[in-house]
């Protein structure tokens, strides 16, 4: 299955040449934050990505850092390459921010229907910087004003072959990289930063940086590797109706290296391979929400965690709410378990096929309720889930557990080779047995 999607995007990393290839340097005005400028440059950006013939390279020249408001958007652009060495900062003007028909805020930048796609930095000092404070609000205070009526720092749909190399994304006021409806994918030797300060680790002070997710896709042959993400939400997430996805050598902090949420869709044949995720909120994340669905033909493999600060393996429900009460579940609260009143269900229609973990290493956990939480549905239950090498080392060195909190809606689940502590729910064919 890897050979199959390295071998269906390998056209992507190298786009085709072009007859035509003019170097257009943006013109706008630079190291100006002022609102007449962002918008200046805005306008500027807007119309120079429009005249843009197949074979154009945009470049953002190094040192130089333009200012922009929001709302940069363009359609059916066809091998065109953007080379972004200096800074795009979008300005965090909220109240001139622009909006579509409905009241929603528009992306920061936004492409649709785009072939042969490339955003790239020479240099690789490239940043997009989406200015995510003001949008994230006061801690504890900002979802409940704001919700999720915020702009995605970079949003792709409907296109064909796309890379993405070599730049940092910094501190999008809502999802960093979203990239959907495409066939073929690429990203590489990049970076996704979401911080309310520089400590290492997620408090709940850092936490309240909401949805901030790293790299979100969805569709098929999909490649994602060299890659560092830290923030607040899903590290690298593998969305709806997705096939032949590839996540390698990353480090991940966050709530990791997640399939979902998954509704009314099929995902399958995803692997993550290689992953490192020092002091991560969540490890091993496979969530389905009300709707369910089908994820099938998975596998982790050699994954470390070192203290991982909550659940190091969740397999289940998506814990989530998606109302202005932080622990409604949706389907499964996140003041679950911790509180009492809260709850957690797993979708009835949610169907979970063939998972695989193998090699797994969790090192010093803090999370003291458990090593993970496995929920599936007592409708459909899990079948073919195996745990090959999954091992908790240190578990108390963090303050952490030694067992699974919950293990259930399972029918067929196998726990193999050094796996340590054993999900009650599997059946053990450990060395130790």
């Amino acid at each position: 299955a890897t050979l199959f999607v390295l071998a269906a995007i390998a056209a992507v990393a190298t786009p085709a040449p072009s007859a035509r290839a003019a170097r257009v340097p943006f013109s706008g005005t630079p190291n100006d934050a002022s609102l007449a400028t962002c918008r200046a440059n805005a306008q500027l950006l807007n119309r120079t990505l429009q005249s843009l013939a197949p074979g154009d390279v945009l470049v953002f020249t190094e040192r130089l850092n333009f200012h922009v408001l929001g709302g940069v958007a363009a359609a059916d652009l066809v091998d065109v390459t953007l080379q972004v060495d200096g800074n795009i900062t979008f300005c965090d003007e909220l109240d001139a921010w622009p909006h579509d028909g409905t009241g929603r805020v528009r992306e920061c930048l936004y492409f649709r229907n785009a072939t042969r796609l490339k955003i790239t930095s020479v240099t690789a000092t490239g940043v997009f910087d989406g200015r995510g404070e003001r949008w994230w609000g006061p801690p504890g205070l900002g979802y409940v004003l704001r919700g999720e009526n915020r702009p995605r720092l970079l949003n792709v749909e409907s296109s064909r072959d796309v890379l993405i190399e070599r730049v940092a994304f910094v501190n999008s006021p809502y999802w960093t990289v979203w990239v959907h409806g495409v066939d073929g994918l690429v990203i590489r030797h990049s970076n996704v930063t979401a911080r309310r300060d520089e400590s290492d680790e997620h408090s709940l002070y850092d936490l309240t940086a909401f949805n901030t997710d790293g790299f979100d896709v969805a569709g098929k042959n999909i490649h994602v590797h060299d890659v560092v993400v830290w923030n607040q939400d899903d590290c690298v997430a593998i969305k709806d109706n997705s096939q032949n996805v590839l996540v390698e050598r990353a480090s991940l902090s966050g709530l990791g290296a997640v399939i979902g949420s998954i509704g009314g869709s099929t995902v399958r044949n995803v692997t993550f391979r290689d992953i490192i995720m020092p002091h991560t909120y969540k490890g091993v994340y496979v969530k389905f929400r009300a709707k369910g669905g089908l994820i099938e033909d998975v596998t982790y493999e050699r994954v470390y965690m070192n203290a991982p600060e909550q659940w190091p393996i969740w397999i289940g429900p998506a814990q989530q709410s998606d109302s202005s009460w932080l622990c409604a579940a949706h389907p499964c609260s996140i003041c679950w378990p911790t509180l009492p009143f809260a709850s957690c269900h797993a979708p009835a229609d949610g169907i979970f096929r063939n998972i695989v973990l193998r090699n797994v290493t969790i090192d010093a956990p803090k999370e003291s309720s458990g090593v993970g939480v496995i929920m599936g549905s007592a409708a459909h239950p899990m079948q073919n889930v195996v745990f090959d090498n999954v091992v908790v080392t240190n578990a108390h060195g963090g303050g952490g557990s030694d067992h699974y909190f919950a293990c259930s809606g399972v029918d067929h689940a196998v726990a193999t080779g050094s796996t340590r502590p054993v999900p009650k729910c599997f059946d053990d064919r450990t060395n130790a047995t």
